[in-house]
């Protein structure tokens, strides 16, 4: 089967990753580089479900991808020798109050149960832990299996093993449109170049999969939701921290990330000082040290968000051979392993291992 794909970000990249592996003839179609929107903007963590708020379907997809990952991690690495900095260094919740204190001892007394090495740490412990968070805090959670990556070097891990056997990854090429015989979608507008031949087309373009799917009469919505970050050149820590106002993440590189901002400002990819403000006096709150520390860098992403929270994943309504995949938001990342799997699974055979009746775009149809 001949597929093209539109995007090169860490979706559309693990797509392409499981079709050449499955024996598809793939190409990707990438206006820039390989993950230079979103995904080059995020921090890499990868974290477990935790609670039981929200959809089960989507519990269900985030477990299924997080177990994916130290399997395909030593794959990609084994076929492209790119490390992408893959740590399982554990994860901190920490609370600053009674009541966010409660619902995380009491979360962590149902996760252990499950034995899933969740832990509750106040005191001393806490800060044998992590010496550098504030004494103001009442304790926290700590997971040890959450991990955290490279998120650029997993995209290119993804787009160098699927070229390794056979796919196209093709940079600086836009795709602008599709080629119709009839009622039949028989190719796509790449540049000013009509590229024909293909049984089956995949819109991964962020974002800007909307627009795309606009030009054939269909529903995708994807808003453009910006999230501000900043880095510190700091070792102040040893674990990521996810506090109730946003996170850190210590990288490999010496720097510390701070973020995100969740904003709906349309394709505005730039940082503004409020939001900015905003991440220093969080990192300041939950590591005081901080607070004196300059900002080493500062920059901004757009994330495809969905109305109701949950990834567009699927075959578009009333195109038999057109399939979408986006809206992963802040799950882009963590979700990327399971969406290549099952997108190949449904392109290839038309059924997966996981029902994606929850994510279809089939829902926004009306």
């Amino acid at each position: 089967m001949k597929v093209v794909i539109a995007g090169g970000g860490v979706i559309g990249c693990a797509i392409a990753y499981y079709l050449a592996r499955a024996g598809a003839d793939v190409t990707v179609l990438e206006r820039g580089e390989i993950a230079q929107e979103a995904t080059s903007a995020s921090a890499g963590m990868l974290i477990a479900p935790f609670d039981r708020t929200g959809s089960r379907s989507m519990v269900r997809l985030q477990r299924a991808s997080f177990k994916l990952y130290p399997r395909l991690i030593k794959q990609l690495e084994s076929e492209t020798g790119i490390d992408v900095e893959y740590r399982p260094r554990g994860l901190i919740r920490p609370a600053s109050s009674e009541k966010r204190a409660k619902h995380l001892k009491t979360l962590a007394k149902r996760v252990t149960h499950r034995k899933a090495g969740v832990e509750w740490v106040e005191g001393s412990d806490l800060r044998h832990l992590e010496p550098a968070l504030s004494d103001e805090l009442l304790g926290a959670t700590f997971s040890p299996g959450d991990a955290d990556l490279n998120p650029a070097l997993l995209a290119r891990a993804f787009a160098g093993a699927a070229e390794k056997r056979g796919a196209d990854i093709r940079r600086g090429v836009a795709f602008t449109g599709f080629v119709s015989s009839g009622h039949k979608l028989t190719g796509v507008k790449a540049g000013s170049a009509d590229l024909n031949g293909f049984d089956a087309i995949v819109l991964a373009a962020g974002p800007w999969t909307k627009a795309l799917a606009e030009r054939l009469s269909v529903k995708v919505p994807t808003a453009p939701m910006r999230g501000q970050m900043l880095a510190y050149r700091s070792t102040v820590l040893h674990h990521a921290v996810w506090g109730e106002e946003g996170y850190l993440v210590p990288k490999l590189s010496g720097f510390l990330f701070a973020g995100a901002t969740v904003e709906d400002v349309g394709f505005r990819a730039r940082t503004t000082s409020d939001g900015v403000a905003g991440l220093r006096a969080m990192a300041g709150r939950l590591v005081p040290a901080l607070r004196r520390s300059k900002v080493a860098s500062e920059w901004a992403g757009l994330r495809p968000g969905s109305p109701d929270g949950m990834p567009i994943m699927g075959r578009l309504p009333k195109r038999d051979n057109v399939y979408v995949a986006t809206g992963h938001f802040r799950n882009g990342i963590l979700l990327a392993p399971v969406t290549g799997q099952l997108m190949s699974e449904l392109i290839l055979s038309g059924k997966t291992s996981i029902p994606l009746d929850p994510f279809s775009p089939a829902r926004f149809a009306s």
